[in-house]
């Protein structure tokens, strides 16, 4: 199925760009989302009617992104969690997670923005992706640690605190 992109989408092309997609990613997300249009020779000629509007659209948001962005970049959260001695998660640290703890830090971000390739499950200090526009991603600090005082730790050394380092933490 042919259609035609109204924002930019990674790995599949630029606005205004007809691009060939499988049936179901168009009908399931595209569309729905009102990131494409068909490309019918009616929408296409709707589309060159509305492409001023459109990426007056898109810059707005793409500012407003940045904005938020230059504020968001190298922000540290804290994650409190249960973990073994080794230092392993009884559990693990998921986008929803890390899009709560940058909510309470006073961002608005929805968990489809955060991207993990796969959840934490150890302690320690973990770079995380966050996409706020299709042109705008920062990098926010998860800090995975068992408590406050082993998270200051962990932010001051720069290392996770595991084993018997968690002990003289805990004790200290």
């Amino acid at each position: 199925m042919e259609v035609i992109l109204l924002e930019r989408i990674e790995k599949l092309g630029q606005m205004g760009e007809v691009v060939k997609v499988k049936p179901g990613f168009a009908r399931n997300y595209l569309l729905p989302q009102k990131k494409a249009l068909r490309a019918t020779d009616g929408n296409k000629a709707v589309f060159e009617a509305q492409k001023a509007q459109l990426e007056a659209k898109n810059l707005e948001n793409r500012k407003e992104a940045e904005a938020v962005g230059s504020k968001m970049d190298g922000e540290a959260i804290v994650l409190i969690r249960q973990a073994g001695e080794s230092g392993q998660l009884y559990g693990s640290v998921n986008a929803r997670d890390i899009a709560g703890g940058l909510t309470e830090a006073g961002f608005t971000v929805a968990r489809n923005q955060v991207e993990l390739n796969q959840p934490i499950k150890t302690l320690g200090l973990h770079d995380v992706t966050v996409r706020l526009h299709p042109e705008v991603s920062v990098t926010v600090t998860a800090n995975v640690a068992r408590t406050a005082d082993e998270a200051q730790v962990q932010t001051d050394t720069g290392q996770a605190v595991v084993g018997e380092e968690a002990q003289q933490a805990a004790n200290a």
